[in-house]
């Protein structure tokens, strides 16, 4: 039966994204570890290391949400007239940290976001401002990560850990071997992304093409991520050109 589990969760998720005229997303990975800064007396209590850590993922998550409202203010997700149809909608893993802070900043404009959630035995919880119809929960990540490609017009990646790396170079190799449409791709942090790994070295050992670093392309704000999306071709609805 599991073909028909499979099918299932493709089915009610693509029936309610059509239903709410979701025609294209701009989807945003990062931790699920960031938070924003809320407690002044246990931030004083932490070595200095432990602060810098928090108060820099603070940092991430704000400009996470920044991203949300701004994306969904200009990029076409409150437009639902027309042809009914919205675009560039936020869309996130559903879960904590970065993927609420995108949540709630497309929450805050007054836009409808949505949170593709994954059953996971200790953590994931959906968050609160993904919209609840548009908030689904999935046992399949394969599902999960196809629902998260398939309408996706360009992808923000925050800094995280494992699951934010598989799912950056998962989109990356979909795009540098052609089974998905070109898109652009912004990494928040250059000197997080470059700590972590030598794009580089890639290059000069040869398992990666010289024009393969011109898939994605790097940010240090949210006005800076919006601003680079329009440039490498985010497609807009008129209204909002």
């Amino acid at each position: 039966m599991r073909g028909v589990r499979f099918l299932l969760e493709y089915a009610k998720a693509e029936v309610t994204l059509r239903r709410w005229g979701v025609r294209s997303t701009i989807v945003v990975f990062g931790t699920a570890r960031a938070r924003p800064l809320d407690d002044p007396a246990a931030v004083a209590a932490m070595s200095e290391r432990e602060r810098k850590q928090l108060e820099r993922r603070a940092r991430w998550y704000e400009e996470a949400r920044r991203f949300g409202r701004i994306a969904s203010e200009r990029g076409g997700a409150m437009n639902h007239d027309g042809d009914g149809q919205r675009d560039n909608v936020i869309a996130t893993g559903g879960g904590p940290g970065i993927m609420e802070a995108a949540n709630r900043g497309a929450f805050e404009a007054g836009a409808p976001s949505i949170g593709f959630n994954i059953t996971l035995p200790h953590e994931q919880e959906p968050n609160a401002y993904s919209t609840p119809e548009l908030t689904f929960r999935f046992h399949y990540f394969a599902m999960r990560k196809m629902h998260l490609a398939m309408r996706a017009n360009a992808l923000v990646v925050f800094p995280g850990g494992f699951g934010t790396l598989d799912e950056l170079f998962e989109l990356l190799t979909l795009l540098q071997t052609q089974k998905a449409p070109r898109l652009p791709v912004v990494l928040y942090d250059a000197s997080y992304w470059r700590s972590i790994i030598n794009f580089e070295a890639l290059v000069d050992e040869g398992t990666i093409s010289p024009h393969d670093l011109d898939l994605f392309d790097f940010a240090e704000s949210a006005e800076e991520i919006w601003d680079k999306l329009v440039a490498s071709g985010l497609r807009l609805p008129p209204q909002s050109r």
